[in-house]
């Protein structure tokens, strides 16, 4: 309906033009919104105000134009002016009801836009390195970047999901180094525990598979292990240098197949228990991508030289680096230090170089807050390798920080002292922790109410709309109970005596579900189907209470049973892609 009002004040403009009321040359996006207040209308809009000043009139007087201009259309019963020059719109009874049986014939596919042209989009999210398992801050990232990646596919974009494993680094020898400590401190050898290892039960839990694989032939004397390591941080010493020490004595002493093959028992270890356990969160990817790939065949090298040879890198002290200052980053970043080995931030231009060469049309990369410095950097990193900027999108999301009662829990992977995704997940549910997580904007602050999650009550949304679904359900199994059944024909054809206010604002909602998915995809805020699914219940539990469904008279009762199934409908469709069941029992 904002479509064809749109298009009618269009004429309306052409029509003007023609006129010489206003310039030819004029092409305004014209916006056309829900009224909130029903005296005025449905709809509304303040072209006259934004055309005013062109027109030299005042916007009431162009208003005026603009509302004599317009066609005649069956879909609008009247049209008034209102303030300094809002245009408002009343539409038919027959347009307004018409959504139900549109929801009904389309089901699944209510909703469904075509506004991404089949664009091909990467949305790479979490990407948590995979030193421990997930903990409920990584949660909300995950929960974020599959709603989003699901709304994309539904407003027709080719959608690729894709988690980067970074797998190789200094993180992970210290996963893989701490593993193997583990393992010698369970065959009897003596020593106190780096400060800066990995403490969680879990690399107990790996260090038993190092067991399982190679017995006791990677045992060796502490005296051996700790000779030459710099001291820890609790006998006055760098935290940072002994950890790095305790690495270099780990490969030196296992050798460089054997420590690989440790490395890999604590990297598939974990990579695999994140994949099931998002599985289980309802987030699937089709690829899982290798840091070390991007080495090993090659990558980072094509990518460097790449730059190299457009003038991006240059030497400076014996390493190399990239000169994005002339981008607008804050200072240049160093890509291969000066023992010739190469940095973090060289993997992130391969691994963009390598998304760019995959032929995507967008690419979306869903960081942690923690992570808004890399935005400049990876900007310039698309600009230095030849591609436009309008390619690449980021979106920030906050941690989400968990609260038992008054008590904020405090989480650290290396400690171990953390509350997993799969422990959220195991107390509150998936619906719960799904809708939770994307129900506020992605960049603002967000403190999880555990209590408030798991409570039956109307101040709980996701109950409070699953609720509703439900209700609806519950109201199609009485049926059989009066030994009535739904004729949705009847009911489709009778919609027109459902002329109530509560009726009439479930069906302008109704309406507005394609403009919210779409805007949704769009704008990458599936927070917004969030208030529009509580909102729409509302108005669903509200009508239910004041309303009998179930009335002795069958052209009243089909009717109002086909708007419920409608509501059924499109809560279904919602719910499904914010990552949220639709029970039908509750």
């Amino acid at each position: 309906m904002k479509e064809h009002i749109a298009e009618l004040i269009g004429a309306a403009i052409d029509s003007l033009k023609q006129q010489e009321i206003l310039p030819a040359d004029l092409s305004p996006r014209i916006m056309v919104e829900n009224t909130k207040d029903k005296a005025h209308g449905d709809f509304a809009t303040n072209i006259a105000l934004m055309l005013a000043k062109p027109a030299g009139c005042a916007p009431r007087d162009l208003a005026q134009k603009l509302v004599d201009a317009l066609p005649q259309s069956s879909n609008v019963t009247q049209v008034d002016i209102a303030g300094p020059g809002f245009i408002n719109f009343f539409a038919s009874a027959a347009t307004i009801t018409a959504v139900v049986g549109d929801v009904l014939a389309q089901k699944d596919a209510f909703g469904l836009s075509k506004a991404g042209g089949n664009q091909k989009i990467q949305v790479e999210f979490v990407s948590a390195n995979p030193t421990g398992p997930l903990h409920v801050g990584h949660g909300r990232g995950a929960a974020y970047g599959a709603t989003v990646s699901d709304f994309l596919a539904a407003a027709g974009f080719d959608v690729h999901r894709e988690y980067y494993v970074n797998d190789a680094g200094r993180q992970m020898d210290i996963l893989a180094t701490s593993v193997w400590l583990r393992y010698l401190e369970a065959n009897g050898v003596a020593f106190d525990f780096p400060s800066n290892g990995y403490k969680g039960g879990y690399i107990l839990d790996i260090s038993k598979k190092v067991q399982d694989q190679f017995t006791d032939t990677l045992i060796r004397d502490a005296a051996d292990v700790f000779a030459g390591v710099p001291a820890d941080e609790p006998k006055g010493g760098d935290k940072e240098a002994h950890i790095d020490g305790l690495i270099a004595q780990a490969k030196a002493l296992l050798g460089a197949e054997t420590y690989e093959q440790v490395f890999d028992i604590a990297l598939e270890d974990i990579r695999g228990d994140i994949e099931q356990d998002l599985g289980e969160f309802g987030v699937q990817y089709q690829e899982w991508f290798s840091e070390r790939s991007l080495t090993r065949g090659g990558d980072v090298e094509t990518a460097l030289k790449k730059l190299t040879d457009a003038g991006h890198i240059y030497v400076e002290n014996g390493a190399q680096w990239f000169r994005s200052t002339a981008f607008g980053d804050d200072k240049d970043r160093c890509v291969v230090r000066d023992n010739g080995m190469t940095t973090y931030f060289a993997s992130d231009i391969a691994y963009m170089h390598n998304k760019f060469e995959r032929g995507y049309d967008k690419l979306l990369y869903v960081f942690g807050a923690d992570h808004h410095g890399y935005l400049p950097r990876l900007k310039a990193v698309c600009q230095a390798l030849g591609c436009p900027l309008e390619k690449l999108d980021f979106r920030l999301v906050q941690f989400a920080i968990l609260y038992r009662g008054s008590e904020r829990v405090q989480m650290s992977t290396r400690s171990g002292s953390f509350v997993t995704l799969r422990e959220l997940r195991g107390e509150v549910g998936n619906d719960a922790a799904r809708f939770f997580y994307v129900s506020r904007k992605s960049d603002q602050h967000m403190d999880f109410d555990l209590d408030l999650a798991k409570s039956q009550s109307k101040d709980n949304p996701v109950y409070y709309i699953q609720y509703a679904h439900a209700r609806v359900c519950s109201v199609m199994r009485k049926l059989a109970e009066n030994s009535w059944s739904f004729d949705q024909a009847a009911g489709l054809a009778a919609l027109e005596k459902l002329d109530s206010d509560y009726e009439k604002d479930l069906m302008v909602a109704l309406a507005r579900y394609p403009e919210v998915l779409e805007n949704c995809a769009l704008n990458y805020e599936p927070h917004v189907m969030a208030q529009f699914l509580k909102d729409l219940a509302s108005d669903f539990h509200t009508w239910y209470n004041a309303l009998k469904v179930l009335e002795e008279d069958a052209e009243i009762r089909n009717a109002r049973l086909a708007l419920s199934e409608a509501v059924r409908q499109v809560l279904a469709n919602g719910l499904g892609l914010l990552g949220v069941s639709a029970p039908e029992e509750m």
